[in-house]
C-alpha cells in the first residue's frame, strides 16, 4: 500500500472534485488514515464520475421494449394438460431429466444473501430472518434443509455456494458455525463475498462518508455474483466436482423449489443455456421485471422501465402480451457462468435513488428522509441476452413465491404474509394427501420431513387428523 500520506490522496483526488474526503484527515489516528486510504486507492473514481454525468451508456428500454416479443417459454396450462407445448416436452419428460442430472451429482445451488435487515427492522442479515411459522426457522435455514433434503432423496452431494456482502458476510459466517451448518458438510457449502460500490451525493457527485475515515460503500448488486464466484475459487470448484447445472435464487424468498427437477428438467431438454422460473402477471403494472425477446435475444426490462401503453398491450385470446414475470430463480448452465467472466465488465450498471446516511461537512450524522444519494447496482439478468436458446418455465406463484420484503404493516411481502404462504402450500400438500385439520390450526412442514405434495402422501398415515398445530420434521 502506497498513496498512505495526504499529499497523495489529494492528487489522486483533486482533480476529480472528491478532496472533501480527507476533511477530517488531521482528526484520524495511524489506522484509520490507512483504512481510509486502502478505499480510496481501491476505487475507479473515473467510473463513479462516468456513472454520476451519465456518460455510460443505458439503453433505451422505451424504445427496446416497443419491438419486443414474449420469450420462448412453457406456460402452466401446457405443463397441466400435458400437452409438451412449443419445446415438444411433457412434465414428465422434463422430471425424468432433471432427477437423471441430480442423480448424476451435476447441480449445484447459488444462493444470494447479501442483503441486510434494516427494512424489516433486523439488525441481523435478512438471511437469518426467523421466518418458519412455528419452527421459527431462518430464511437460511429453510434453504439449506431443502438443498440436504435433495441430496438425500436423490443419494447425492449437492453443494451450495452462499454469496454475502461485506454488511452481512461475519454474521453470516458466525451463525453457520454456531449451528454447524444445519447440517451440511463443509465440502458441500462455500461462502463467498460480493464486491461493493460507493454511493454519492445526488446533487454534487461527492462521494460518501459513512463515518469519518469509512466510505459509504454498499454490495454491487446480484450482477457482482459472477465476478465473485471467479475470485473466490467457487466457479473452479465446480468445473472439479463436474457441476453442469447450477440452480440459483436470492436469499429472501423460501418458497422457491430448489432443484426442482421439471425446471432443470426443461433447461437440459431444450439445450438451454439459461432457464428462467416465471410467474404470470396479474396486472399490467405488477412490480416485477418482464421476460421479453430483444433482437432475438431474453432480456429483463424492470417494470419501470416499460412504459405503460407496452405493459398494457394484450393479444389475440386477450392476455397480457408480456405476462412472463421474473422472481430472480434461474439454471445456469456453468459454461455460461465461465463465458461470463468473460464479459463481466460489460455488464451495464444499475442506476437509483435512495436515502443514504453519511457524515456530513460539520462531521455530524446525517439521516434523510428522502434520496439524497445514487448507488450503482449490477443485476445479474443482464447476463440473459448472452444466453443461448434460452426458454422460461411457468409456475403457480403460490408455489413458488412468496419473498420477504417489507416490514410489518405493509400491504404485502411482509413477515405475517410470507409465514401464511408457507402454512397455506402446506396446508394444501397435507389435505392433497387426504389429511383433515381442524380450524384454526397451523401445521408447518420442514423440507426434511418432505419437499412436496408427493413427499407429504409417503409420508402421512392415512386419513391423518391434526388438532393442534405442529411442525413436522424428521
Amino acid at each position: 500500500m502506497h498513496m498512505i500520506d495526504r499529499e497523495s490522496l489529494t492528487k489522486l483526488l483533486e482533480p476529480r472534485g472528491q478532496t472533501h474526503l480527507l476533511a477530517f484527515w488531521d482528526e484520524l489516528d495511524s489506522q484509520q488514515r490507512t483504512d481510509l486510504a486502502k478505499q480510496v486507492a481501491n476505487l475507479d473514481l473515473d467510473l463513479i464520475s462516468s456513472l454520476y454525468r451519465g456518460d455510460v451508456d443505458l439503453p433505451d428500454w422505451a424504445d427496446l421494449s416497443r419491438r419486443a416479443t414474449p420469450p420462448p417459454a412453457v406456460r402452466l396450462t401446457e405443463r397441466r394438460a400435458g400437452t409438451g407445448g412449443d419445446l415438444g416436452v411433457t412434465d414428465v419428460q422434463a422430471i425424468q431429466r432433471g432427477e437423471a442430472a441430480l442423480r448424476d451429482g451435476k447441480v449445484g445451488v447459488i444462493l444470494t444473501a447479501g442483503g441486510q435487515g434494516s427494512r424489516l427492522g433486523f439488525e441481523l442479515p435478512k438471511s437469518l430472518y426467523p421466518i418458519g411459522p412455528i419452527s421459527k426457522a431462518s430464511l437460511l435455514q429453510i434453504h439449506i434443509e431443502k438443498v440436504r433434503a435433495t441430496a438425500a432423496k436423490f443419494d447425492v452431494n449437492v453443494p451450495l455456494y452462499v454469496m454475502t456482502s461485506p454488511a452481512t458476510h461475519a454474521d453470516t459466517v458466525r451463525f453457520l458455525a454456531d449451528n454447524d451448518n444445519f447440517g451440511l458438510t463443509d465440502h458441500d457449502l462455500t461462502v463467498f463475498c460480493q464486491g461493493c460500490m460507493p454511493a454519492v451525493d445526488i446533487e454534487t457527485g461527492h462521494l460518501l462518508l459513512a463515518d469519518k475515515h469509512q466510505l459509504f460503500m454498499s454490495p454491487n448488486g446480484h450482477g457482482g455474483t459472477i465476478a465473485a464466484l471467479e475470485d473466490s475459487g467457487a466457479l473452479d470448484a465446480m468445473r472439479q466436482r463436474g457441476i453442469e447445472q447450477l440452480f440459483y435464487l436470492q436469499v429472501d424468498n423460501p418458497l422457491v423449489p430448489i432443484c426442482d427437477p421439471a425446471l432443470i428438467g426443461y433447461h437440459i431438454l431444450a439445450n438451454s443455456e439459461l432457464a428462467s422460473l416465471t410467474i404470470a402477471k396479474q396486472e399490467p403494472q405488477d412490480k416485477l421485471g418482464n421476460f421479453a425477446m430483444i433482437d432475438g435475444r431474453l432480456h429483463v426490462i424492470e417494470y419501470s422501465d416499460l412504459p405503460d401503453d407496452v405493459a398494457q398491450q394484450r393479444d389475440e385470446h386477450g392476455e397480457l402480451k408480456f405476462w412472463a414475470g421474473s422472481i430472480a430463480v434461474h439454471v445456469f448452465e456453468r459454461a455460461l457462468l465461465e463465458r461470463a467472466v468473460e464479459i463481466k465488465e460489460t455488464l451495464p450498471f444499475h442506476i437509483a435513488r435512495k436515502n443514504v446516511p453519511h457524515i456530513g461537512a460539520d462531521g455530524t450524522h446525517v439521516t434523510p428522509t428522502e434520496p439524497n444519494a445514487l448507488k450503482f447496482e449490477k443485476f445479474i439478468f443482464d447476463l440473459l441476452p448472452a444466453a443461448q436458446r434460452p426458454i422460461v418455465v411457468e409456475y403457480a406463484e403460490a408455489e413458488c413465491f412468496a419473498p420477504l420484503k417489507n416490514a410489518p404493516g405493509a400491504p404485502k411481502d411482509t413477515p405475517e404474509y410470507v409465514q401464511r404462504m408457507l402454512l397455506a402450500q402446506h396446508h394444501r400438500w397435507l389435505t392433497a394427501a387426504g389429511a383433515s385439520i381442524a380450524d384454526r390450526v397451523d401445521v408447518e412442514i420442514s423440507p426434511l420431513y418432505a419437499l412436496d405434495a408427493a413427499a407429504v402422501e409417503q409420508r402421512l398415515p392415512p386419513d391423518h387428523f391434526f388438532d393442534k398445530s405442529e411442525y413436522l420434521r424428521d
